[in-house]
């Protein structure tokens, strides 16, 4: 089995409301030195190793997990987990 971590992020441009209003909200605190705060999301998937794993996890990412008009991602394997 392989940890598999997925990092999605908004791409540039895209307007990121959630963002926008934790760095509002970061600013009011007084964390002014926050000039900008881009929310995106972190999977982790537990997969069985094969040889077209690296495969397997783009055709994941592509049809399920990430919007690839709205979204950029990469993803991290780690080495052997045993479960």
């Amino acid at each position: 089995m392989r940890k598999v971590t997925v990092f999605i992020t908004l791409k540039q441009g895209v307007l990121d409301p959630q963002g926008n209003q934790v760095q509002e909200s970061l600013q009011s605190l007084g964390y002014n030195v926050v000039q900008d705060v881009r929310i995106g999301k972190y999977i982790e998937l537990l997969v069985e190793d094969g040889p077209d794993l690296e495969v397997r996890i783009q055709e994941m990412c592509d049809k399920l997990l990430v919007n690839p008009v709205m979204e950029d991602y990469y993803y991290e394997v780690k080495e052997d987990v045993h479960s």
